[in-house]
């Protein structure tokens, strides 16, 4: 087990940003940065013991401080998509950044994954700790918030994010690592071909606009359906309606967790490298996005440019849009009270 501190490079800012590098017996390796939380890279070995790195995104800060498709940050303070770029909470009403159309996507261009976090590195623990301060009225919500997030690379080939946080007062919270894998290298055209299952019965169904309508839809007789291992790009096409509004999967599946115990609640696999990963969470929800929206103009790693579907999206967190759906578990977090939250990928071979 080892950690490694070097420099990433200078913000616009002139800030210096810095690159954990975390190895362990195995060999696995992962790269991240206090810039953005921002999960770099993550080696894992093949069924042949050759390594490659899964996750997609960049090989300099410059293009983490814009970073478009949000590769492998950390999305606060609420991911995914507010209607209307509004809420209320405690009778007052809050306006956001409209920069999705009309409404609010990741809490708009000034998320957490374009802001300089604090790294600390616990070596005993083999992990990297990044603090955040969001001053009240941020992005335009209420609270001053304390947030913390760790990433723990441990002997069995696990990543783990740990989620910390604690605000003055009511304020609106939904994090989520925003990593996109592919279980054949970054640089290995799209995830069609991967094989996917989530244990989810039910998910929320999506306007045209991808907003939530408030109802809960069963996955039975759907393309949605993945209780059963299934190709991505067997139904990713199909004339589903949900699939079209999603110009993919881009939605949110109800997962079994209740918000208390760690579960394992997805996977992926792929046949050619041998390579699977596991997603452990207990967060309610997880959106799972297919890179929908890649176009191939986005440089990545080592040159590449990133295709459309060259990535599949895991992110745990609360419902979309929670905030205008009372059957929906809120993301409101109370002043004093601790938010916790875990979300685990664990990488094999078969």
């Amino acid at each position: 087990m080892s950690i490694v501190k070097s420099e990433f490079g200078k913000t616009q800012d002139k800030k210096t940003a810095f690159l954990y590098t975390l190895t362990n017996s195995s060999g696995m390796i992962v790269k991240v940065s206090d810039f953005g939380a921002v999960l770099v890279e993550v080696h894992v070995p093949d069924r042949n013991g050759v390594l490659g790195d899964v996750v997609l995104g960049y090989d300099n800060l410059a293009q983490y401080e814009v970073n478009r498709p949000s590769f492998g940050g950390l999305v606060g303070r609420h991911a995914n998509r507010i209607a209307n770029a509004v809420f209320t909470l405690n009778g007052v009403q809050y306006s956001l950044e409209a920069n999705s159309g009309q409404n609010n996507l990741h809490s708009g261009r000034l998320g957490y994954q374009r802001r300089l976090w604090e790294g600390k590195v616990k070596e005993e623990e083999n992990n990297v700790e990044f603090a955040l301060h969001s001053p009240d009225m941020d992005q335009g919500f209420p609270g001053n918030l304390e947030v913390k997030v760790t990433y723990t690379l441990t002997e069995e080939n696990e990543l783990k994010l740990s989620y910390w946080a604690v605000s003055d007062a009511d304020t609106i919270l939904n994090l989520t690592n925003h990593s996109y894998f592919n279980l054949a290298g970054h640089a290995s055209n799209d995830v069609l071909s991967h094989i996917v299952w989530i244990d989810a019965d039910y998910f929320t169904e999506i306007d045209e606009k991808g907003i939530p309508t408030g109802k809960i839809l069963p996955v039975e007789g759907t393309a949605l359906d993945f209780r059963q291992k299934k190709m991505i790009g067997k139904e990713i096409d199909s004339k589903d309606r949900m699939v079209v509004l999603g110009n993919g999967y881009d939605h949110n599946w109800v997962l079994k967790t209740e918000g208390k115990k760690v579960l394992l609640v997805a996977g992926m696999e792929e046949e050619k490298s041998g390579r699977g990963m596991r997603v452990y969470t207990n967060f309610p929800g997880l959106q799972f996005y297919t890179g929908n929206f890649l176009d191939g103009t986005e440089r990545g790693k080592e040159d590449v440019y990133y295709v459309r579907r060259s990535g599949a999206c895991f992110e745990t967190q609360y419902f979309p849009d929670s905030m205008h759906h009372e059957n929906f578990l809120q993301a409101v977090l109370k002043g004093g009270e601790v938010f916790l939250g875990e979300t685990i990928f664990e990488f094999y071979t078969f």
